[in-house]
């Protein structure tokens, strides 16, 4: 795992978008993982913005696959993820959305849905680049505490706390959805890359549990630890309460540039 301590959440959306940039570039077809969430949002607007001034690479060939999906709100809802993420990137960069996936969280559908969905990815060769932010209590997509390390897609209970997180893109946490399809953390685990998003001063506990702690259920996030490419960009509020950091810096700032993505 490479920390990546930067001064802004703003340098946070840049280095996100140079990293997902450069995989596109190099691999005009490449299939990217997707969050969605406030998280990523900036990064996802430096793409859409460079874009727009004719600076980016070409995205026409891209298939994208988002991480999660709420299970019950009407077909078309607002806050769907696929709705979420369509309307935040993929169609303000040109993107087919026949080439944008997310779970099938249709209720007769919802027995296999995971089943499909893994094997929709695996028919693309896989995920190259999986964008990830990390919750409040470390779970990575929606794998709460305590779920599998080795978990596949499936649909999860979210907990009191994701609720109410989630309740700002809603009315109340009433509103949000009890029930969620979400890439299982060993699905995750099988992109080639993970890039791990986090800022604010609300992510540090949660950063500094995934980073320097134990590999544990109990901080799911910390499972980036064992995989062989994974980046995590964050700012001076989310790297506050990091032992290591002066370390993190240090180790960045002599990185050949070649090596940086």
């Amino acid at each position: 795992m490479e920390l990546v301590p930067l001064t802004s959440a703003d340098e946070v959306a840049r280095v996100g978008a140079d990293i997902v940039e450069e995989l596109v570039r190099r691999r005009p077809d490449a299939v990217l993982g997707l969050a969605t969430g406030s998280t990523p949002l900036a990064t996802y607007q430096e793409l859409i913005a460079r874009h727009q001034r004719g600076e980016g690479p070409a995205w026409g060939g891209v298939t994208t696959f988002n991480l999660d999906e709420y299970v019950g709100l009407p077909a078309g809802h607002e806050q769907s993820y696929l709705a979420t993420i369509r309307r935040e990137l993929t169609d303000p960069l040109g993107i087919d959305p026949a080439r944008v996936h997310g779970p099938d969280p249709a209720e007769a559908g919802l027995p296999t849905a995971g089943e499909r969905y893994e094997a929709a990815i695996a028919a693309t060769g896989g995920v190259a680049l999986q964008v990830l932010g990390i919750g409040t209590n470390g779970h990575l997509a929606f794998n709460e505490q305590g779920s599998s390390l080795g978990s596949p897609t499936r649909i999860k209970t979210l907990t009191e706390q994701t609720r109410r997180d989630n309740a700002r893109f809603f009315g109340s946490p009433d509103e949000v959805p009890m029930h969620v399809l979400t890439q299982g953390i060993g699905t995750i685990l099988r992109a080639r890359h993970l890039v791990l998003i986090a800022t604010g001063a609300g992510k540090a506990a949660a950063v500094a549990a995934a980073v320097e702690g134990p590999v544990s259920a109990s901080c799911p996030a910390s499972v980036l630890q064992l995989h062989p490419h994974a980046t995590v960009l964050v700012d001076a509020a989310a790297a506050a309460r990091l032992e290591r950091l002066d370390y993190y810096a240090e180790v960045y700032a002599a990185k050949p540039v070649w090596q940086r993505h």
